[in-house]
């Protein structure tokens, strides 16, 4: 018997997916983040291609990111893209969630990363979050909200299916399961 493994690389994924983002409206409310990118993978040569792409429209031409390594298993100096290198530096002083675009021409963004294992429900908050005009909310302080809103999450899942197992009986006062003959009914003797 043959076995064939699919050895479908990351970085194949990532030049086949599109970047997915979430920017800032243009308006004259300047914020901390001009929005949000949910990278697939933590490659960033596979990655941020597809980025730079995806915001040469809306925004001009990437010359440069600077990442935090933190979050970045390989940080390269550059990344090759369509003809052209995009420079790469990485800051450790810089926010760990946050990435930085800059252009010679149009100027600097500054976006979320949102890591790539991260529910897509979680992510769809983020996103917005992020791209809220005019907000004061760091890339942290975005992240450390939404651990503690996942957290609430859990916390009432783990709540619901505690309920459940227990049968979702109701209480009496005396600590023991109810049951219907013991409940009182209504005027009419209806069940």
């Amino acid at each position: 018997m043959t076995t064939t493994l699919d050895r479908t690389a990351p970085r194949d994924l990532a030049a086949e997916l599109p970047a997915r983002l979430s920017l800032t409206p243009k308006t004259t409310l300047a914020g901390r983040l001009d929005g949000a990118w949910w990278p697939h993978s933590r490659d960033l040569e596979a990655e941020l291609p597809p980025l730079a792409a995806a915001l040469e429209e809306p925004w001009g031409r990437v010359t440069r990111v600077s990442v935090n390594p933190t979050r970045w298993p390989v940080v390269p100096h550059t990344v090759p893209m369509a003809g052209r290198l995009l420079h790469v530096g990485w800051f450790t002083e810089q926010d760990p969630d946050k990435l930085i675009l800059l252009s010679y021409t149009v100027g600097r963004w500054d976006l979320l990363v949102i890591p790539p294992e991260t529910e897509p429900a979680a992510a769809a908050r983020l996103m917005y979050a992020a791209a809220i005009p005019g907000s004061v909310l760091t890339a942290g302080v975005l992240m450390a909200n939404e651990a503690a809103i996942g957290r609430g999450i859990r916390d009432t899942q783990r709540q619901e299916s505690g309920w459940e197992s227990e049968g979702g009986a109701c209480m009496s006062p005396f600590g023991s399961p109810m049951d219907r003959s013991t409940l009182s009914l209504p005027g009419n003797g209806w069940r």
